[in-house]
């Protein structure tokens, strides 16, 4: 089994920080994609910022220049910085994770619960 786990949200003024945390644990053969997304009361989730293997990141446009993302083993981390009422939300984990049973190999999406960021204007 596989489980993913975020931390770190919680309420903080407008301007401040958060960093949150993800771990992967479980029965894992190899991790390429590890990523953050986001949803809104009431909105769709949408993506925030990924990391591959390799180390190459992406972000989506209201995330640039306010928001890292960065890696160690198994683990993500979201640095953000300047935050704003509009980035309350709560933020999922999502890991693209191989497992391995005998001959079986297998690659899905798993998600973590969610951690619930609220930005106080």
């Amino acid at each position: 089994q596989v489980q993913v786990m975020e931390s770190g949200g919680g309420l903080v003024q407008s301007g401040g920080s958060l960093r949150l945390s993800c771990g992967a644990s479980g029965s894992i053969w190899n991790i390429s994609d590890m990523g953050w997304y986001r949803q809104a009361p009431g909105k769709q989730r949408e993506f925030v910022a990924l990391i591959t293997s390799g180390g190459n990141t992406n972000y989506a446009d209201f995330a640039k220049g306010r928001f890292i993302t960065s890696r160690v083993k198994n683990m993500v981390f979201l640095q953000m910085n300047s935050l704003k009422p509009e980035d309350t939300a709560v933020y999922y984990c999502q890991s693209k994770i191989t497992t391995r049973r005998g001959i079986d190999i297998s690659t899905n999406d798993y998600w973590g619960q969610g951690t619930q960021v609220t930005v106080s204007s």
